[in-house]
C-alpha cells in the first residue's frame, strides 16, 4: 500500500518520535507544558512543511505522507501531533495551497524551518460546528483591513507567530482569510484553556480589537474563504485521522505488552478469551481505520477526494481510537486508570478526535448529504 518513499518517511518519523518526542510526553501532559523546541527539530527533517516544495524548506511529500507523520507522532504524543497538524496543515499547507507567490516567499521559509510557529483561527465562542456563522468582521479602510472579533479553541494560539484567520468580509456567504502576525496592532491572546486531554498542545482564545492587517495579507482572493475552508478541512480530516490511528496503535501495543506479562490465576491474562476478544477487536478496528484513511489520502492526492470519504475516515478512526483506549484501560485494570501507565492519557487525548475538525455528528451529516446527491 505504501511506496518505498512512504515507508522510509514512516520509519524516519518513528525513530525521531521515539528518540525526541516520547521521553517528555508524560511530563508535558501533566503540567500542560509546550515544547516549541521540538518544532525546530522537526523542521530540520523538512517536515514542518511536509506537503510543500523543497524550495520553501518543505518536505515535498503528499497528503498520505503527512498522514503518516501524524500517525507516528500521535503514537507517542498526540499533543505534539495535534500542534504539528495545526502548524503544518492548517497554516503552512493552507498558505501554500491558497496564497500568492509573495505570501509564500514571505511566510513559508520561517514556518518550515521552525523559526516561526503557525496556527489557524476559524472557530468562534458562539460558532463551533456552524463554521459559516462567523461574527468576526474584516472592514477595509484605506490599505488595511481591520479585524474585530474573537476566536476560540485555537491550537497553538498562545505561541503562534503566524495565523490564518477567517473573517466575514460582506454578506453571510462572503468570507475571506487573512494572514495575521502576532505583532499586528489590535491582536492579543486571551485565556489559555485547561483541558481534559491534549494538554501539551496549547489551546486558547484569540482577540481581534480592530486588528490592523495589510491589504496584501488577504490570503488568495477576497471572498474565497469558504472554498479555501472546505478544501483545508478535507485535508485536515484525513491527516487528523492519522493521529487517531497512532493513538489506537499505542493502545494496542501497550495492551499486548501488559497481557503477556500480567499473570492472574497462574497464567498470563492474554490466555483468557475475553482479553483475547478485546485485543482482536482493537487490531481489527485499527487495520480497518488505517486502510480507510490511507485510501482517503491517496484519493486526495490523485485529485479524486471527496468530503464524504474524508469525513468517513475521520469519524471512524476517531471513534475506534476512543474505544481502543477504553479496551486498553479495561485490560490493564486498576493500573490502566493510574497515571503510572500511559493508557489513561491515550483515552483523554483520543476523545478530542471525535470533536475537533468537525464533530462525529457533523461528519455523518456531511456523508449522508453527499450520498443523497450521488447515484450510488
Amino acid at each position: 500500500m505504501l511506496t518505498r518513499e512512504h515507508e522510509l518517511l514512516k520509519d524516519t518519523v518513528r525513530e525521531f518520535a521515539e528518540r525526541e518526542v516520547r521521553p517528555p510526553a508524560r511530563d508535558l501532559d501533566e503540567r500542560q507544558g509546550f515544547n516549541p523546541a521540538i518544532f525546530h527539530r522537526i523542521g530540520s527533517l523538512g517536515l514542518l512543511g511536509v506537503t510543500i516544495p523543497e524550495n520553501f524548506g518543505g518536505g515535498d511529500m503528499d497528503i498520505l505522507g503527512a498522514t503518516l507523520c501524524m500517525e507516528e507522532l500521535g503514537r507517542v504524543c498526540a499533543s505534539t501531533a495535534l500542534s504539528y497538524l495545526a502548524h503544518s496543515i492548517l497554516c503552512v499547507h493552507n498558505i501554500h495551497a491558497n496564497g500568492n507567490e509573495a505570501q509564500k516567499n514571505k511566510y513559508l521559509p520561517d514556518l518550515c524551518s521552525g523559526k516561526k510557529i503557525g496556527a489557524m483561527a476559524m472557530t468562534e465562542p458562539d460558532h463551533g460546528s456552524d463554521a459559516m456563522g462567523l461574527e468576526t468582521k474584516a472592514v477595509l479602510e484605506g490599505n488595511e483591513y481591520y479585524l474585530t472579533g474573537r476566536k476560540m479553541f485555537i491550537t497553538n494560539g498562545t505561541d503562534a507567530d503566524t495565523i490564518v484567520v477567517y473573517a466575514s468580509t460582506g454578506n453571510d456567504r462572503q468570507i475571506s482569510s487573512f494572514i495575521v502576525e502576532k505583532k499586528f496592532s489590535g491582536f492579543s491572546v486571551g485565556k489559555k484553556l485547561s483541558k481534559l486531554g491534549m494538554r501539551a498542545s496549547p489551546t486558547c482564545e484569540l482577540i481581534f480589537d480592530r486588528c490592523r492587517v495589510p491589504k496584501e495579507n488577504v490570503l488568495g482572493k477576497l471572498h474565497e474563504g469558504i472554498d479555501q475552508m472546505q478544501r483545508t478541512l478535507n485535508v485536515e480530516r484525513i491527516t487528523i485521522s492519522g493521529i487517531s490511528i497512532g493513538i489506537a496503535q499505542a493502545a494496542l501495543e501497550d495492551s499486548l505488552d501488559y497481557a503477556k506479562e500480567r499473570k492472574q490465576f497462574g497464567k498470563p491474562i492474554g490466555d483468557f478469551q475475553l482479553v483475547q476478544k478485546m485485543l482482536a477487536d482493537m487490531y481489527t478496528w485499527l487495520e480497518a481505520a488505517r486502510s480507510l484513511t490511507y485510501r482517503a489520502a491517496k484519493a486526495q492526492d490523485a485529485g479524486e477526494g471527496s468530503t464524504s470519504l474524508a469525513s468517513a475516515c475521520k469519524v471512524y478512526a476517531s471513534e475506534i481510537a476512543t474505544q481502543a483506549c477504553l479496551h486498553a484501560i479495561q485490560i490493564l485494570g486498576g493500573y490502566g486508570y493510574c497515571k503510572d501507565y500511559n493508557v489513561e492519557r491515550y483515552l483523554r487525548d483520543a476523545k478530542l478526535m471525535e470533536i475537533g475538525a468537525g464533530t462525529s455528528e457533523v461528519q455523518r451529516v456531511l456523508i449522508a448529504k453527499q450520498l443523497l446527491k450521488s447515484n450510488l
